[in-house]
């Protein structure tokens, strides 16, 4: 093996799909091999995870100098010791570290939300030695478009964190109804918001309590497509959406909404043990969704739209899955929007069928055991071996 070290050109955090994905193969190649990582830029911790800073520390120190003469030359920055993975986006397009480092070999990870791509987007797609996909549509999407060499890892799950335990029972005697995914039209809170509306007309008792904060104010605003929406998410003036404010003025009482805020992952299980069933009625998902497979690990069944990087997580009834999806005529390719009267029909069923509901849960976390970051990691580099 030439490769001494796995570069990650992604910032590591606890706070967001991509970073928590960064953190956890970090942690795994530090305990399990088969090298170290290297690492590009400082990681951003929601929680003062103190233990994690220090093991990581010097990874980040020893290359950190690396980095900014890397960002800061006029060509790309060779490290022929390692092979590095880049984080890719729609038309293969990379951020600023993967602009500027370059490995012996170069594999991008694709979470991809619109599936057509222009030449542009084709030529840097085949700029990389494999391309490493986030669900089987990825993959599919892209070896339909001509890439042959794509390769399906799912994301994994912290199975000892997110892992069923006691309630606390807090809020008493409410049926607690709660969505993840920073907010915007892709991720379909418009959908939970209609949904949630009709339901609480038959059972005021419910809450629906949400983590939809968004650094990115303007995808935020892309919720405005929705025919569902009549008022606009706003900041506050510490630059956070106002969440709570936008979901009363879409017509959801105070007392039946918590509105969460950012939360570090380490402290969502003791929070989703609390919860009856999640709701993710998501347009698209490029990968196969974190914050449900957290949810399906800890026993929280969940609603998922069936289709792009869900399918992936629906299996038999590990879930209530939501069959009846259209196609916008203003969307993209791929993208589908769940039936609102469907949603509703399934939050029916969970708040009456008790142990349908349990044992769902219980199916749940059965399928996400197999899914540790652990077993994930084993699997993304079984599938890059040749190239380390």
């Amino acid at each position: 093996m030439e490769t001494r070290r796995i570069g990650i050109t992604w910032q590591l955090s606890d706070g967001h799909g991509w970073g928590v994905f960064g953190t956890n193969l970090v942690l795994n190649l530090l305990k399990n091999g088969p090298c170290p990582p290297l690492l590009f830029s400082e990681p951003m911790f929601i929680e003062n995870a103190g233990h994690l800073t220090q093991a990581l520390r010097p990874y980040i120190a020893d290359h950190h100098e690396q980095f900014l003469s890397a960002v800061d030359s006029s060509g790309p920055t060779m490290f022929n010791d390692a092979t590095i993975l880049h984080s890719v986006g729609n038309q293969f397009i990379t951020n600023r570290v993967s602009d500027n480092v370059h490995g012996r070999r170069n594999i991008g990870f694709i979470f991809l939300e619109l599936a057509g791509f222009d030449n542009a987007g084709l030529k840097r797609a085949r700029q990389w030695d494999r391309i490493l996909a986030g669900s089987s549509w990825n993959r599919d999407v892209c070896r339909a478009a001509g890439l042959n060499d794509v390769r399906f890892v799912s994301q994994g799950v912290d199975t000892e964190l997110f892992s069923p335990g006691p309630r606390l029972g807090v809020p008493s005697g409410r049926f607690v109804v709660f969505s993840g995914g920073k907010l915007e039209y892709r991720k379909g809170q418009d959908l939970v918001v209609a949904a949630f509306k009709q339901f609480l007309e038959r059972h005021p008792d419910s809450l629906l309590v949400t983590a939809w904060q968004n650094s990115w104010h303007e995808t935020a605003l892309t919720i405005m497509q929705s025919p569902y929406i009549s008022s606009a998410p706003i900041l506050d003036p510490g630059g956070l959406i106002r969440i709570t404010d936008w979901v009363t003025a879409n017509g959801i009482p105070a007392d039946n909404f918590v509105d969460l805020g950012w939360v570090a992952n380490s402290r969502l299980p003791a929070i989703l043990r609390e919860i009856n069933v999640a709701l993710f009625p998501n347009r698209c998902e490029g990968g196969t969704n974190l914050a449900a497979m957290e949810a399906m690990a800890t026993g929280t069944p969940c609603i998922l739209s069936a289709n792009t990087g869900h399918l992936d997580l629906i299996d038999e009834d590990n879930c209530y899955a939501l069959s009846r999806q259209t196609e916008g005529s203003d969307e993209p390719d791929h993208w589908r929007t769940s039936d609102i009267d469907e949603i509703v029909e399934k939050l029916e069923l969970a708040y009456t069928d008790h142990e349908d509901r349990k044992r769902r849960a219980r199916t749940g976390v059965q399928f996400m055991k197999k899914l540790s970051w652990e077993n994930q990691t084993r699997l993304l580099i079984e599938e890059i071996e040749d190239l380390l």
